[in-house]
């Protein structure tokens, strides 16, 4: 996206890990598909695929379900949608990753018959780090408190505030308004963040 100087006040309308829902390789946080078990059932695990509060791993051959209660849980569902993300709601603000979830056939099925419908699960994960909390250098949404840094060409990406990231943090979202004209005098960059209030106020840091 282009941007340009406007009474020397930077302007750049930069999507910043956008769509909701979907992940850059700019924060490093995981991002994946999830496949099923064909485990039965249990209290809490399996009766939906991924439903709200279940749990996944982490794995190099990608995410499974799994009790929150094992030594392989990782992360947790905070919200899970049917569809895809690009047709649905946004995940909450501090998700930490997205899983997508394909259509798929079971031996059982939460649906009665078989079937896993496509969706997509935001998971935020059981213990720190997490890249979606402000300032936190990753997760699918921008939100305030979060930090930019210039890429080229009018773009900005997330990187965390406390400069632990690749990427020393240039700007930091202040406030989150409905158009620029809500935006403090101090303001020195306009962020593209979605939503009911679109446009994200950031400060230099």
């Amino acid at each position: 996206m282009r941007s340009r100087r406007l009474a020397g006040l930077l302007v750049a309308l930069a999507v910043v890990l956008l769509p909701a829902g979907c992940r850059t390789s700019s924060s490093g946080a995981p991002a994946g598909s999830a496949r099923s078990t064909a485990s039965p059932a249990l209290p809490g695990y399996g009766a939906r695929f991924l439903a709200v509060d279940e749990c996944s791993s982490f794995g190099t051959a990608g995410f499974t379900e799994v009790p929150c209660s094992g030594e392989r849980a990782a992360a947790r569902v905070i919200a899970r949608y049917d569809g895809t993300v690009a047709g649905g709601p946004p995940c909450p603000a501090t998700t930490d990753f997205v899983l997508h979830i394909g259509a798929q056939r079971t031996g059982g099925g939460e649906n009665g018959d078989g079937t896993i419908p496509q969706g997509y699960a935001c998971m935020r994960n059981l213990e720190p780090p997490h890249p979606g909390d402000p300032g936190g250098g990753g997760g699918p949404r921008t939100i305030v408190g979060d930090c930019v840094y210039g890429s080229g060409s009018g773009e900005v990406r997330e990187t965390a505030c406390d400069g632990s990231g690749k990427r020393k943090p240039q700007y930091r979202v202040v406030r989150a308004v409905t158009s620029r004209a809500g935006c403090p005098p101090s303001t020195a960059l306009y962020v593209q963040l979605g939503g009911a209030h679109p446009v994200g106020c950031a400060r230099r840091v």
